[in-house]
């Protein structure tokens, strides 16, 4: 019998401080109209005294109350995160200790792509039977490296956590998942600190990572599509990683999903790496637009590059 994983809550958090475009145009040579006209962003969430943990512990506590489980039910806890608190131990095991779990619990790092690749590592984890409960966290401070005077990336990046909680199901949940990554752009969007412990910022070529984020994300929702034997009129949404508005529409435009029935938050939370998709996520199931049984296509790349699909029945 085949099994499934399944989500059955969803919570997120963004910190209470917001920037928008005419508070970074105070500090750096551009303006709202040029912000909006090229990303779709007008303001984002910057952390203050918050910790990436922080963000994650208040996300992971919405999800499991709208799941209705007790942390202490949780058999894995994964993270995943651009911007751990340390170098070690892995945040994911300091957010444990705050929600009051006792499960593994470990980190995982594929940038934007991160809340992808964990999604899919909780759902072997729930296919074979070694798990049955699995709380994944996208949790980003992503502001800690952002270079703010730099304005072809400041205008970008935001922070915000968004969690879901996954159980097994014989009926439905995770339908197919795919993961790529190519190290050969290594360069063109990357931290490019030399040695562990000295603090780098991001550092990215913007139109060429636009045209590999386009194709290489088209790709790979048509390819989850044609292995599922479904058609994008099938799908109730699509939850792209929110990076940018241009990134969205020409991947939407490709495989015939019109801009509707895409879930976009990016002009309020700005480019939240691992925490875009589960932050976006739990918006629209708590506004109402996604319903039960419904059918959705998760898609997202980082930096690497890594990108992933995931098509699930919610």
């Amino acid at each position: 019998m085949n099994r499934f994983a399944r989500i059955i809550g969803t919570g997120s958090y963004l910190p209470p401080k917001i920037v928008t475009n005419d508070d970074l145009s105070k500090t750096i040579d551009t303006s709202d109209e040029w912000i909006t006209t090229r990303t779709g962003i007008k303001e984002r969430r910057i952390v203050t005294n918050e910790s990436t943990c922080d963000l994650g512990v208040i996300a992971a506590n919405n999800a499991l109350d709208m799941a209705g489980i007790d942390a202490a039910g949780l058999d894995l806890i994964i993270l995943a995160t651009t911007t751990p608190d340390k170098i070690f131990p892995a945040t994911a095991t300091m957010l444990q200790k705050a929600i009051g779990a006792n499960c593994p619990a470990f980190d995982l790092q594929s940038v934007c792509a991160g809340f992808i690749f964990a999604l899919t590592t909780a759902e072997q984890y729930i296919k074979t039977g070694a798990a049955n409960k699995v709380l994944v966290v996208g949790s980003e401070t992503i502001s800690r490296i952002v270079d703010w005077q730099d304005r072809s990336s400041a205008v970008l990046f935001g922070d915000g956590a968004g969690a879901v909680v996954l159980s097994g199901s014989e009926k439905t949940g995770i339908l197919h998942s795919k993961l790529c990554s190519d190290g050969n752009y290594l360069s063109s969007l990357q931290v490019n600190n030399n040695f562990i412990n000295e603090t780098g910022f991001i550092e990215m070529s913007g139109n060429e990572v636009f045209k590999i984020a386009v194709n290489r994300l088209s790709d790979i929702a048509q390819d989850t599509l044609n292995a599922c034997q479904m058609s994008s009129d099938e799908l109730d949404w699509m939850i792209p990683h929110q990076a940018n508005i241009r990134i969205i529409s020409a991947v939407a435009k490709r495989i015939n999903m019109p801009m509707d029935k895409v879930v976009v938050t990016l002009d309020k939370h700005g480019n939240t790496s691992a925490a875009s998709i589960p932050l976006a996520l739990d918006i629209a199931i708590r506004d109402g637009r996604i319903q039960k049984g419904q059918t959705l296509l998760f898609e997202g790349i980082g930096g690497g590059f890594s990108w992933g699909s995931i098509l699930i029945r919610a």
